[in-house]
């Protein structure tokens, strides 16, 4: 399989895009941790073009990854003819995870890699690599130290390449997923020191489903003890403020967070800032880890435009449900991108995060509404 360029990338890009090919090769085998976030399925996608059947992906399985992402995370693999394994994580059981604390994504990236390591050695002492990119190096990221610890390499962060140079590489290569939105494990809505389980995630991820399914496709629902607080774009905001100015639409909105537990029910005036629950912690070990400078693509490709792949085919449907740690593999094909078809820890293998997890450091502009008497 070959991805040819569908757009004319910058100099700089097109010479990072060469070395990432070239030190993918540099290995006989590797495994992919991947999330399906923009990320790690670019340096999956590159890994299945360069090694094929010596590249192979995980993802990561728990209740901390929001069940849509586990079916884009199929989909996509399916469409890139990629080796696809799901593996079931237990970061739940252990209590440096389930308590929350500030370094809760140290204990979530250990769980993972700790179960990589033998299917690794297994692989033919494959290298494991993750979709880290150098701008996760600036925020609150203590999974990356775990990752290092277990001799995760990094290529997109190695190689100085930002968030947005990754979109548009994966844009330029005929991706249609480039612009997802980066969408951070469920284990982020909660502020530090809340206790995480199995069926508070399973409420989160049911609210932002509901809200989801009524046309917000990047949002989150933040909990704090009993209350939910929803966070929009700040260019969605005013849309859903003219939603809840009608009482019908406003009492449909505490019922259905009423019927998933919720207490009470409030929108951020603020709107959707990633890592905003990393407010007031201390400056990131990571920020002294860099090792390139940085890359960065000629043209703001954060935003989902109409500029996009033409002549693509359609995106291929989840296949259905695997075992966990079987294989998923996807349609075998050849092909070009040019015939073929949105993540704040970095998603950079399943339920282990793309976003920004968080502690509260101060309340936030908000409209509340009661779900309870």
């Amino acid at each position: 399989m070959l991805f040819t360029l569908l757009e004319a990338l910058p100099p700089e890009l097109e010479r990072a895009l060469t070395d990432l090919r070239q030190r993918i090769a540099s290995w006989d085998q590797v495994v992919v941790a991947y999330s399906g976030g923009v990320d790690s399925a670019l340096v999956a996608a590159l890994a299945v073009e360069v090694l094929q059947e010596r590249a192979l992906a995980i993802t990561g399985v728990s209740p901390a990854l929001a069940p849509h992402l586990l079916q884009e995370a199929r989909a996509q693999a399916a469409w890139l003819g990629l080796r696809h394994q799901e593996l079931a994580t237990g970061e739940l059981a252990d209590p440096a995870y389930a308590a929350n604390p500030e370094d809760r994504c140290y204990a979530c990236k250990r769980e993972l890699h700790r179960r990589l390591a033998p299917i690794a050695a297994a692989a033919g002492d494959a290298v494991v690599l993750d979709g880290v990119n150098r701008d996760d190096l600036g925020d609150h990221r203590p999974g990356i130290r775990a990752a290092r610890e277990q001799g995760v390499r990094s290529p997109l962060a190695e190689l100085g390449v930002d968030k947005a140079g990754v979109r548009q590489m994966s844009r330029a290569l005929g991706l249609p997923w480039w612009d997802k939105p980066a969408q951070p494990c469920l284990a982020s809505r909660f502020p530090y020191g809340e206790p995480i389980t199995a069926a508070r995630l399973a409420r989160v991820a049911a609210a932002e489903d509901w809200l989801r399914q009524r046309g917000f496709a990047e949002l989150r629902v933040r909990s704090q003890g009993e209350t939910a607080r929803i966070e929009l774009p700040a260019d969605r905001l005013p849309q859903m403020l003219q939603q809840l100015a009608e009482v019908a639409e406003r009492e449909r909105v505490v019922a259905a967070f009423a019927d998933l537990g919720f207490a009470a029910v409030s929108l951020d005036l603020e709107g959707l800032v990633s890592g905003k629950l990393n407010r007031g912690l201390v400056e990131p070990p990571a920020r002294q880890e860099r090792t390139a400078e940085p890359i960065r693509s000629s043209e703001s490709v954060t935003e989902a435009s109409a500029i996009k792949p033409a002549a693509t085919e359609p995106f291929a449907t989840a296949p259905s449900a695997t075992e966990h740690g079987t294989v998923c593999e996807g349609p075998a094909k050849t092909k070009t991108i040019g015939d073929g078809l949105n993540g704040d820890h970095s998603n950079a293998g399943g339920s282990h995060g793309d976003g920004a997890s968080g502690g509260l450091d101060g309340p936030s502009s908000s409209v509340t509404s009661s779900a309870a008497p």
